[in-house]
């Protein structure tokens, strides 16, 4: 029979003799099997993944936006191009 570290330790202080240890190694593995078994007549549902995707608005068309609220962004925008703000990326670094 091999002896672990542990039980080794176990026996040189005398406090479980090798029969003791063995009683808790049958002990422990009845429990085991005991246990899987309970595991094995289980039912387990099987996770699905939802398909819907919430959070996000309708996409309006073009002609629904708001016309004050591009005015307003327009006259506040130091650089304009057409119909497109000009803005330079990453210009605090």
């Amino acid at each position: 029979m091999k002896v672990s570290f542990i039980n080794k330790v176990f026996l040189l202080k005398g406090m479980v003799s090798e029969k003791e240890q063995e009683e808790i190694r049958k002990e422990a593995k009845r429990i085991l099997d005991n246990f899987a078994s309970a595991l094995g007549k289980t039912k387990v549902k099987e996770k699905r993944l939802k398909r819907d995707v919430g959070g996000f608005r309708e996409e309006k068309g073009k002609d629904e936006g708001d016309k004050d609220f591009r005015e307003r962004m327009f006259e506040n925008a130091p650089k304009k191009e057409g119909d497109c703000i000009v803005a330079e990326k990453k210009k605090w670094q």
